[in-house]
């Protein structure tokens, strides 16, 4: 009862500091023009925030359609030997800005969506995969060892031992990787693909803090939105029983 308790007050403090900061950014938007803009122009911020979606959920389909199966390949058999070789490479790999990948991708692509796309699912897969091999490597020997003595072929250790065991880690990498994304998408614009971008970068161009907040505060709303979207997914997917510190 003490720790729900404890729990509820915090919550209550989380949501006046939300209440607070989103009373504050709406002044400050008003004084901006922000939202003389957006009562302006709701069209077209609503066509961008529609490219936006589909680049960052068409990047995010596939970052995680090639990420996990590469994470999980990296941990079986001979690949093993592959992993530390994998993971340093990716771990340098992702210290490069998404704005270098994208525009190394528009090199050999051209401009357009497909560009940005793929200057996505690069810079976004090397956390999933991250991620799965962790989760999966990390996991204690003592709950493999007990799968193995109840006869499991390797096939139904990973996915009835290995996967949901490791599954939070990995929901982590993914939920990680997909909130990055929808800030890297905005620079699908320099390359047209399109986005709110769009705004921004006409902003700045501009000097005019209306389109900048245009782009930007939509922008900020979708990481927000997608956050706490992915964060029910990982409640309802994992098990109650497993528990991390």
């Amino acid at each position: 009862m003490k720790d729900e308790g404890l729990t509820i007050r915090n919550e209550k403090r989380w949501l006046l500091l939300i209440i607070l900061l989103a009373y504050v950014a709406g002044v400050l938007s008003e004084y901006q023009g922000f939202l003389k803009f957006m009562r302006k122009n709701p069209w077209e911020v609503w066509r961008l925030v529609m490219q936006h979606i589909y680049l960052v959920g068409v990047s995010g389909i596939i970052s995680i359609g090639l990420g996990v199966p590469v994470g999980i390949l990296l941990t079986r058999g001979f690949m093993r030997r592959c992993k530390d070789w994998v993971l340093t490479f990716l771990g340098i790999f992702q210290t490069v800005p998404s704005l270098a990948v994208i525009a190394i991708a528009m090199a050999y692509l051209g401009i357009g969506k497909t560009t940005a796309i793929f200057g996505l699912i690069v810079y976004c897969i090397t956390s999933i995969i991250r991620n799965t091999v962790a989760g999966i490597a990390n996991l204690d020997p003592v709950i493999i060892d007990a799968g193995r003595g109840m006869g499991m072929t390797p096939v139904q250790l990973l996915f009835k031992v290995e996967l949901p065991n490791a599954l939070y880690i990995i929901l982590t990498g993914i939920r990680t990787a997909m909130v990055i994304n929808v800030g890297s998408a905005a620079m699908s614009f320099l390359v047209g693909g399109g986005g709110l971008g769009d705004l921004i970068f006409t902003g700045i161009a501009m000097v005019d803090s209306s389109y900048m907040f245009a782009g930007a505060v939509p922008t900020a709303a979708l990481a927000i939105a997608l956050n706490a979207i992915l964060e029910r997914i990982e409640k309802r997917l994992i098990s109650p029983g497993l528990v991390y510190e």
